[in-house]
């Protein structure tokens, strides 16, 4: 039989099946968009506790540092594994990572403090922790705002490299501010602030060995 016109059979399928890229895409946009939907569920279901306010504020920062350092995985899994298909992705899952911490930054000023601007410029500059917040969320801001193809143009490549390198700043200001916020029990803080570490040495080591 000419192997050409022989039928594909089960095993074989398995082996020569690849999900194509856009499959891969709409799979990821999806996992990124479920923790918001969990939580619009816990809204509508009465699951977010007697201070929902306090539970959705701590519910979406945590969520955004994590997306942050999904985001920030991208190359070092290309580095690793050779998965060129997430550093294709790396915008996406920036804007994720913006998104959550843009929804978490808007739950405290609009539900939690209500525009009371008076009390929350007070709460920035007395607690370090919101103070760090805030910062680490001005420098997400203007990646975001410089995230597509034509800030690259105008801003010239190099500049635009050395302000998207920011994110790692941004970062580690996201655990510092996880750190100080729960003062005592530190070990989440510090298991995300390690994972940072992990990728920033994966992408340091690649460098200095090219």
């Amino acid at each position: 039989m000419n192997p050409r016109t022989a039928p594909m059979t089960a095993t074989s399928f398995r082996l020569s099946y690849r999900p194509s890229y856009r499959m891969v895409w709409w799979l990821v946009f999806a996992l990124m968009a479920a923790p918001l939907a969990w939580l619009v569920y816990l809204g509508f279901t009465g699951g977010l506790g007697a201070n929902p306010i306090e539970a959705i504020n701590r519910y979406l920062g945590d969520w955004a540092l994590r997306m942050l350092l999904v985001a920030l995985a991208a190359t070092p899994l290309k580095i690793l594994f050779g998965w060129t298909w997430a550093v294709r992705m790396r915008r996406m899952l920036g804007l994720w990572a913006f998104a959550y911490v843009a929804l978490h930054v808007t739950n405290y000023v609009a539900i939690d403090q209500f525009f009371a601007w008076n009390d929350i410029w007070a709460d920035i500059v007395k607690r370090k922790f919101i103070t760090v917040g805030m910062v680490a969320f001005v420098i997400l801001s203007a990646l975001a705002l410089t995230s597509w193809n034509g800030a690259i143009k105008r801003m010239g490549a190099k500049a635009w490299q050395r302000l998207h390198k920011l994110v790692y700043m941004a970062a580690a200001l996201g655990c510092l501010h996880y750190i100080w916020m729960v003062k005592a029990d530190v070990r989440e803080p510090l298991i995300h602030l390690g994972i940072l570490a992990a990728l920033l040495s994966i992408r340091l080591y690649h460098r200095l060995r090219t």
